[in-house]
């Protein structure tokens, strides 16, 4: 069915919004109650968005299009469809008639990597650890070989320094040249203490990508975190026999700012080393969560050895944007990104990573709301559509626009974000990924009530989802980002058919050659999500609203000081 919600009434509802940057809302409602509240009447369908958006995915996923790998003949033809739609929108280039930012990526291939050897230990501890059995380990430094040896292991927590909650796991502590031992994901994790951390949701502090960040601040020669699958969300399997190749930006001083080696180790390994010392896994988690933790050397050194190829790649973001007739120098931001797998040349039936959900749906989806604000009303504010390279090798795209930005990001109002669209139907929740982080969120919540939908937390917020995806990029420089989708809660055949939609696709078809284009998709739920995008996006383009992330969140400071340098 169509919306039946006027223009004006937007409008109306656009004006009454005041948002308090100060305290966290109250805890979301549970699936439960909120469905109750919907029951009564059904959810308002935008059926009629933009009828070009099938179209859009169904190209971008078809086989002509290689599965989209950066710096291969799919980004060539991706970029080029972007760009030619973009140009027939109207929107303006950056660079000139162009829309492409230019990306500088290295491929990082350990072609070698030696077991790890372990001196000075007791009985308990083996001579050395077998890649991939008993370890893991990488260099994200640009340079054919690195070598670590005889480096002394510590001990270290969490390996967290965390200003707003009053922790640092290295204080009083040099590791210069040592290798550091931590936990993954965070203390509230571990305690399920909502006053401590997050509590069950983790924190960017949780996120291994920042354990690896921090230690190399400190000066750590080798950084390896513990292995557990309930803290880690997902089994040793996929740390250690995933392909070892890794992707990185081109930067001058070729990464050397990092730690020479980062890595893993399981959990029995761990259990060896901390029985060198009498300890074991439990009580020394029980000394990173105590009031006043020191860090514990293990009395052991370690040497490990990595040779790498190199290669150098040349990838692009692509970036358009509508001018705004009152601020034009004021930015919200759509993003999404345009790159998948490739293709899989030893698969003799389909060699085609087409990638239709992840992520055609939104890149066409990007497409989809330019056009649409196109044909609307100039914005105040300009609105800027940001579709990335490199996602699916590290965030690279995104994390290139975070430090190379086309448009200031002290002056960028908001983004939004988009991955993996809805083609399922209609559903009557929206999904917020990182619900209680900032007031943006308030305006999406009030559009979705006038939908007669409700917003809801995603279901596993301890495993980090708010830090794996693009908008994680720009959250670090302080931006604040919506990541929302449609949930489980389909309007006619309820959330447990929801819920083995979304199982099923995850079981046959994420990030497997079986996620390709269907006849038989409902767009209806993409439409109608697109609709919400569109009015959030429209309401800070038309305000003079400046969201912020709630007090106490890890990247309210960062936000604060730009803008302070917005107002200087």
């Amino acid at each position: 069915m169509k919306d039946t919600v006027k223009p004006a009434i937007w409008l109306s509802l656009a004006s009454a919004l005041f948002l308090s940057a100060c305290d966290k809302p109250a805890e979301a409602p549970s699936n439960a109650a909120a469905a109750t509240a919907t029951t009564e009447a059904p959810a308002l369908v935008d059926t009629d968005f933009n009828p070009k958006l099938a179209e859009y995915i169904k190209t971008l996923s078809s086989d002509e299009f290689q599965g989209r790998a950066p710096a291969t003949k799919g980004e060539e033809l991706t970029v080029a469809y972007i760009e030619d739609n973009f140009r027939r929108i109207g929107l303006k280039g950056i660079d000139g008639d162009s829309y492409k930012q230019p990306v500088s990526l290295v491929q990082i291939d350990p072609k070698n990597v030696t077991a790890m050897t372990l001196t000075g230990g007791g009985n308990t501890v083996p001579d050395s650890l077998a890649y991939r059995d008993d370890m893991i380990a990488w260099t994200t430094q640009v340079v054919d070989k690195v070598n670590v040896a005889e480096s002394e292991m510590v001990f270290v927590g969490y390996g967290i320094v965390a200003p707003e909650y009053n922790w640092n796991d290295y204080e009083g502590l040099d590791v210069k040249g040592k290798t550091v031992v931590m936990f993954v994901n965070d203390p509230g994790y571990a305690t399920q203490n909502p006053e401590l951390f997050n509590g069950n949701a983790m924190t960017y502090y949780g996120r291994w990508t920042y354990k690896y960040e921090e230690a190399a601040r400190q000066g750590a020669a080798m950084v390896l975190i513990i292995h557990e699958t309930a803290p880690a969300s997902y089994g040793w399997g996929v740390v250690a026999h995933g392909s070892p190749i890794k992707f990185d930006l081109i930067k001058e001083n070729k990464n050397s700012d990092r730690a020479q080696v980062e890595g893993w180790i399981t959990a029995e390994t761990a259990e060896k080393l901390f029985s060198n010392i009498d300890q074991n896994i439990e009580s020394m988690r029980a000394q990173a969560l105590s009031g006043d933790f020191k860090p514990v050397p293990l009395n052991v050194k370690a040497s490990v050895s990595i040779d790498n190829n190199l290669r150098e790649l040349n990838s692009s973001n692509v970036v358009g944007y509508i001018e705004g007739s009152k601020y034009p120098d004021e930015y919200v931001l759509y993003m999404a990104h345009w790159d998948h797998l490739g293709m899989d040349f030893s698969n003799p039936t389909n060699k085609v990573f087409n990638g239709a959900q992840d992520n055609a749906s939104g890149t066409g989806a990007v497409i989809a709301l330019a056009e649409y604000f196109k044909q609307h009303a100039q914005p105040e504010r300009s609105v800027v559509f940001v579709l990335v390279t490199a996602e699916e090798r590290g965030l690279l795209g995104s994390a290139w626009y975070a430090a190379n930005p086309v448009f200031p990001l002290e002056k960028t109002v908001a983004a939004i974000n988009m991955d993996v669209m809805n083609v399922y139907g209609p559903m009557k929740d929206m999904v917020v990924v990182g619900l209680g982080n900032t007031d943006l969120e308030e305006i999406l919540v009030k559009h979705t009530k006038a939908q007669n939908r409700y917003a809801v937390k995603e279901p596993n917020p301890e495993a980090g989802i708010a830090y794996r995806s693009d908008h994680f990029s720009l959250s670090k420089k302080g931006v604040p980002i919506l990541y929302a989708k449609g949930g489980n809660d389909h309007y006619q055949n309820g959330s447990e058919w929801g819920s083995a939609q979304r199982a099923e696709y995850n079981s046959c078809c994420y990030h497997k050659v079986g996620d390709e284009w269907d006849e038989s998709w409902d767009l209806r739920g993409a439409q109608q999500d697109l609709f919400l995008y569109y009015r959030v996006g429209d309401e800070l383009a038309n305000s003079r609203l400046w969201p912020n992330w709630y007090q106490g969140n890890e990247f309210r400071a960062i936000r604060d000081a730009s803008a302070a340098q917005r107002q200087e």
